[in-house]
């Protein structure tokens, strides 16, 4: 039998640290991507055959997110066909508490292959790798209002719990909730990169109509700007407004906190470019 791991969005946060760290093991590994030969397109079917050729486990990150209204189906289609290439054992990337994002969950826990869930709250590399760093970059950060706390997780916890889930059995057929050890604001967490950059990054909030009308005026696609109004209006509620231990229970080790990727993201230089 192959042992073969296909990780889908392998060029993104925690697709390429999952890469990298499989690859540190000299395990075989396929990155699924536009960009990649062969080629994998969630919105073209016909590239999933070849890119699942030969494959025993597959990591899935679904862009844009599973609480999208085609993602369902999408994956449905996608699970099928993993079935059909002989995979065995199906990693699902999921958003905490998307009670939409559950419905695709529910697709792999009843594909009757093995499976394991990671549920994550915000990425704390959004700040420097995603949506928020051209903000972080010129000081002045706008979002929507919200009164709810958020425990922001390190990716590269992520990528270690799922590196754990694809090589050891013990975890198939778990459910894992992946968040940081504090909770944090929008705002409180604006503050502590800006004290740690010695720069003033100023932060205002204005409401959800406002913010999408902003968003708009930068072109941004309809299907993004869907997922940003679901997550700040839906998400941030206060539902996921608690931290856990899962990734202690899976590394062995807390999660990193806040402050620690602060330090090492200034490190990098990223914060430091000019637009």
């Amino acid at each position: 039998m192959s042992n073969k791991i296909l990780v889908l969005g392998g060029t993104g946060k925690t697709g390429r640290r999952v890469v990298e760290r499989l690859r540190g093991m000299k395990l075989p590994v396929v990155v699924g991507s536009r960009n990649t030969q062969p080629a994998f397109d969630w919105e073209d079917s016909t590239t999933w055959g070849e890119v699942l050729k030969d494959i025993n486990k597959v990591y899935i990150t679904f862009q844009p997110d599973l609480a999208i209204p085609s993602a369902v189906e999408t994956i449905q289609a996608f699970v099928e066909a993993a079935k059909e290439s002989g995979v065995q054992h199906l990693v699902l990337l999921a958003g905490r508490g998307e009670k939409e994002a559950q419905l695709c969950e529910n697709i792999v826990i009843n594909s009757g292959l093995d499976w394991t869930i990671v549920r994550a709250s915000w990425f704390m590399q959004n700040f420097s790798e995603g949506f928020f760093l051209d903000s972080i970059l010129a000081n002045e950060m706008v979002l929507p209002k919200t009164n709810s706390k958020e425990p922001f997780i390190n990716v590269d916890d992520i990528a270690d719990v799922v590196v754990n889930a694809l090589l050891d059995n013990i975890h198939s057929k778990k459910i894992y909730e992946l968040t940081g050890p504090e909770l944090l604001t929008f705002e409180n967490a604006v503050s502590r990169i800006a004290g740690v950059k010695k720069q003033n990054i100023t932060y205002q909030e204005v409401s959800i109509d406002e913010y999408v009308a902003m968003l708009r005026s930068y072109q941004l696609s309809e299907d993004f700007i869907w997922l940003v109004k679901y997550l700040f209006t839906e998400l941030l509620d206060g539902r996921n407004e608690s931290v856990t231990n899962d990734v202690e229970k899976v590394l062995g080790r807390k999660a990193k906190d806040f402050d620690n990727y602060v330090v090492e993201t200034l490190e990098t230089g990223i914060w430091n470019e000019k637009n």
